[in-house]
C-alpha cells in the first residue's frame, strides 16, 4: 500500500530545487549557511539560527545583531517568544534562553535554561517547547519521559506522563502502555489556558496550564497517528490529518468534533495551518489553492496562477494587523498528480517562478501580490540576507515583517489575542430536552404530588399538637367536631328565628332568657371550635367596639356593635366594690331608660360619642371579684354532653341565674331599641 513517505519524498525534491533558485541567481559562490524556521518578532525583527549563532534580522534582510551559542541548533525547529527581550530554543537537546537586554553588556546573553552544561553530553531528546507569557512557564516535550512544566526562574512547577491513573482508572495510551510516549510538540491556547499535546498511538490531551491533569483525551488513531495541532484561541482547537487530507475542529471544552473538511495533499507531515483574528484556518496545498475555512467550516479557496502547474509548499503568515495572511504559490515546469486508493501522489520539477500575496480569508480581498522577481526580492538580495541559503518560508517571512502591500493598521500581540478570544464560546452543558408535553404533564404531576403531600403534613402536625386526641382515635376526633359544628348551626337558626320574632313583637321573659343561654352556649362551641377540635380554619368573630356602659346593681354591663353587622351584644361583669346600694341601681336604670328614650327620637345613633370618663370606666371595672358565686347552665350541658361540662362551666363562671336573666331582658330592649331607630 501507498505511504505517505513516498508522497513527502516527491515533494521535498521540488522543493530543495525551489530553495536554491534565489541563492543561485544573486551569487556565484559556495553557500553552506542554511536557517532554521524563522520567528517573526513583536518588533518586526526575523529571528532565525544557523549553526552556533542566533542571528536577529531587520525587515528589509540585514543583521541587526548576532549571538553565538555555543550549541549548534536544531533547524527544524524555530525560536520561541519569551516576553519582552526573551526568546527561547532547542540547541543540541538543550533549552538556551536567549536575554536581549544583556546584549553588549557583561552578563551573558544566553544561558542554559534546561540541559546539560557545557562538555557534558545531553541524556534526553527534545521533541518541543511552548512558552505562556501570561502565566510564565515553559513548557518542554521531552521523548520517553513526559511533559514538563518550568516556571521562568527555573522551578520545576509540575511534570506529567502519557498515561495517568485516578480513581482506580487508567487514562491515556489505551492500546499501547508500554511503548506509548508524547510524540509532539506542546502547543498553547492562551484564552483558555490549555496545553495540547500527541502521543504515539495518535491520541490528542488537553491539559490545564497549572496542573498535570488530563481534562479531556480524543482517539484519533482510526485516522492517523500523526497530525498536527492548531490552537484557534477562539473556543476551536483544529486537527489536520495530512494522510487523510482532512482538517477537524474541535470544541476546547469537550474534545468534541464540530465539523470535518477535506483539503487537497499537504507537502509535508508537520505542515501546519494558521489562525487569523476573524477565526478564519488557512493552509496551502500542493494542489495550488490556499484552502481557508470559517469557524463554521465554510469553505474558500484561493489561487493567483494556473492550478495546472502550480503548488503552495509552506504554510502562510499572519500579518501584523492579524486579519490577513501572506502566501506563496509557485509555478513548476511540470507537475504531475495520481491518485491511487486513499492517496494522492504530486512529483514537480524545475520551478519557474513563485508569486507572493496578501489577502483576508474572510472577505477574499487582495492588498497585494507580486512576483518572485520582483522588487521585493530585488531588495533582500542587496543585503546580508544574501549571504544564506535561503527559501520560500524565510521570504515569506520577510515579506510578512516588512508589512509588504499591507494596508491595514498594526495591532499589538495583546490586541490581537483579545480580538481572537472574544469569539470563544462559553461552555455547553448539553441537557436532554426531551418530549415538552410529556415533561409539562410530569411537572404538573409532580407539582400535585407536593401540595398532596404538604397537606398531609400540615394535617398530621395540627393533630400532633392537639392534646385531646392523644387519648382517643382520629375517627372519635372527627365525630365529635362534626357534631359541635352541626349543634353549632342549630344554636344559629334558633337564635336568628328568635331575634326576628323579638324584633318584630313583643315576647315573654322566658324567650329573652332562653336566647340569652342560647348565646351563651353558641359563644362556647365557638370556642371549642376555634381551641381544642380546631384544623387551623376556624375563627373567632372580631371583637366588637364598646358603645354605652350600663350598671344594674352589683354588675356593670357593656353593649358592643359588631363589626359587619348592625347587631348589639351585651355582657356584664361584677363591680370591683361589693357595697352598692339598690338606690344606685335604681339610678343607672333611669339613666338608661333616659339614654333609651333619646336615641329612639334620633335617626342616627350617635355610638361614636362615648366619653372619655365611660371609658375610663369600663378600664377600671373590668375585673371580677373573687367572690362572684359560680353558675350552671343544665340546658347547655345537656345538649353537649357530659364530657364537655368543664368548658360550659368556664363560659358560666361568675354569672348567677338571676343575673343572666337581667342581662338578657337588658340585651333584648337594647336591639330593639337601635332597631326602631334603623
Amino acid at each position: 500500500m501507498p505511504t505517505m513517505q513516498s508522497l513527502l519524498i516527491l515533494v521535498q525534491l521540488a522543493s530543495i530545487t525551489s530553495f536554491s533558485v534565489f541563492a543561485a541567481q544573486e551569487t556565484s559562490k559556495s553557500l553552506s549557511y542554511r536557517l532554521s524556521k524563522p520567528l517573526i518578532g513583536d518588533n518586526g525583527r526575523i529571528y532565525a539560527c544557523s549553526e552556533k549563532n542566533l542571528f536577529a534580522f531587520e525587515s528589509n534582510g540585514t543583521i541587526a545583531w548576532t549571538i553565538h551559542l555555543n550549541y549548534k541548533c536544531n533547524d527544524g525547529m524555530s525560536p520561541v517568544h519569551g516576553g519582552i527581550g526573551k526568546i527561547y530554543l532547542v540547541a543540541e537537546n538543550r533549552v538556551v534562553k536567549i536575554n536581549f537586554h544583556n546584549i553588549g553588556t557583561a552578563e551573558p546573553a544566553s544561558e542554559v535554561f534546561f540541559g546539560p552544561g557545557p562538555g557534558e553530553e545531553a541524556q534526553v531528546e527534545i521533541i518541543g517547547i511552548t512558552v505562556s507569557t501570561l502565566s510564565s512557564i515553559v513548557f518542554i516535550s521531552i521523548k520517553n519521559r513526559g511533559l514538563f512544566a518550568y516556571m521562568m526562574h527555573g522551578h520545576l512547577l509540575w511534570s506529567a506522563g502519557p498515561v495517568l491513573y485516578q480513581f482506580g482508572y487508567r487514562q491515556g495510551c489505551g492500546k499501547n502502555a508500554t511503548d506509548c510516549y508524547f510524540a509532539s510538540v506542546p502547543f498553547l491556547d492562551q484564552c483558555e489556558a490549555n496545553v495540547y499535546i500527541s502521543n504515539t498511538e495518535g491520541e490528542l490531551y488537553c491539559l490545564s496550564v497549572h496542573s498535570p491533569h488530563f481534562k479531556w483525551i480524543r482517539d484519533f488513531s482510526s485516522l492517523d497517528k500523526v497530525f498536527t495541532i492548531t490552537p484557534g484561541n477562539n473556543g476551536r482547537l483544529y486537527v489536520t490529518v495530512p494522510v487523510r487530507l482532512l482538517v477537524l475542529a474541535l470544541d476546547v471544552f469537550s474534545g468534541n468534533i464540530l465539523w470535518q473538511r477535506n483539503i487537497g495533499p499537504l507537502s509535508k507531515a508537520e505542515c501546519a495551518p494558521v489562525v487569523d483574528s476573524n477565526g478564519w484556518i488557512s493552509i496551502g496545498s500542493l494542489d495550488g489553492f490556499l484552502y481557508s475555512f470559517s469557524p463554521t467550516g465554510d469553505l474558500k479557496k484561493f489561487s493567483r496562477r494556473n492550478i495546472k502547474d502550480s503548488v503552495v509548499q509552506v504554510g502562510p503568515f499572519l500579518d501584523c494587523s492579524g486579519y490577513a495572511v501572506y502566501i506563496s504559490q509557485t509555478e513548476m515546469e511540470r507537475k504531475v498528480s495520481r491518485t491511487i486508493g486513499q492517496y494522492t501522489y504530486i512529483s514537480a520539477t524545475q520551478p519557474k517562478t513563485g508569486v507572493f500575496t496578501m489577502l483576508v480569508p474572510a472577505t477574499g480581498s487582495i492588498y497585494w501580490s507580486e512576483s518572485y522577481t520582483g522588487q521585493f526580492s530585488s531588495l533582500l538580495s542587496k543585503n546580508d540576507l544574501a549571504q544564506f541559503v535561503v527559501d520560500e518560508e524565510i521570504l515569506l517571512a520577510f515579506a510578512a515583517a516588512s508589512k509588504t502591500g499591507n494596508p491595514l493598521q498594526c495591532r499589538s500581540p495583546g490586541q490581537r489575542l483579545a480580538s481572537s478570544c472574544s469569539q470563544a464560546r462559553t461552555k455547553l452543558v448539553s441537557i436532554y430536552t426531551g418530549n415538552e408535553r410529556a415533561i409539562l404533564l410530569f411537572l404538573l404531576f409532580e407539582s400535585a404530588v407536593l401540595a398532596l403531600v404538604a397537606g398531609l403534613v400540615r394535617f398530621c402536625c395540627t393533630f400532633w399538637t392537639k392534646r385531646k386526641i392523644q387519648g382517643q382515635g382520629l375517627g372519635s376526633f372527627l365525630d365529635k367536631r362534626r357534631s359541635l359544628r352541626l349543634k353549632k348551626k342549630a344554636f344559629d337558626r334558633t337564635i336568628t328565628e328568635l331575634e326576628q320574632k323579638a324584633a318584630e313583637e313583643a315576647v315573654a321573659n322566658e324567650v329573652y332568657e332562653k336566647l340569652g343561654d342560647m348565646v351563651r352556649e353558641r359563644e362556647c362551641i365557638e370556642r371549642k371550635l376555634s381551641t381544642t377540635y380546631s384544623l387551623g380554619r376556624d375563627r373567632t368573630g372580631s371583637q366588637s367596639k364598646a358603645l354605652l356602659p350600663l350598671h344594674i346593681g352589683r354588675t356593670r354591663s357593656y353593649s358592643f356593635q359588631g363589626a359587619k353587622k348592625e347587631s348589639v351584644t351585651i355582657f356584664h361583669t361584677l363591680s370591683d366594690t361589693s357595697s352598692i346600694s339598690e338606690s344606685s341601681s335604681e339610678t343607672e336604670m333611669d339613666q338608661l331608660g333616659g339614654m333609651e328614650s333619646a336615641t329612639r327620637g334620633k335617626e342616627k345613633a350617635p355610638t361614636e360619642s362615648d366619653s372619655s370618663s365611660e371609658d375610663e370606666d369600663f378600664g377600671r371595672g373590668y375585673r371580677r371579684s373573687p367572690s362572684e358565686p359560680a353558675s350552671s347552665s343544665e340546658g347547655f350541658m345537656s345538649l353537649l354532653g357530659p364530657e364537655d361540662s368543664w368548658e360550659v362551666k368556664l363560659c358560666n363562671k361568675g354569672e348567677s341565674k338571676s343575673e343572666q336573666n337581667t342581662h338578657s331582658s337588658l340585651w333584648l330592649k337594647r336591639r330593639r331599641a337601635l332597631s326602631s331607630t334603623n
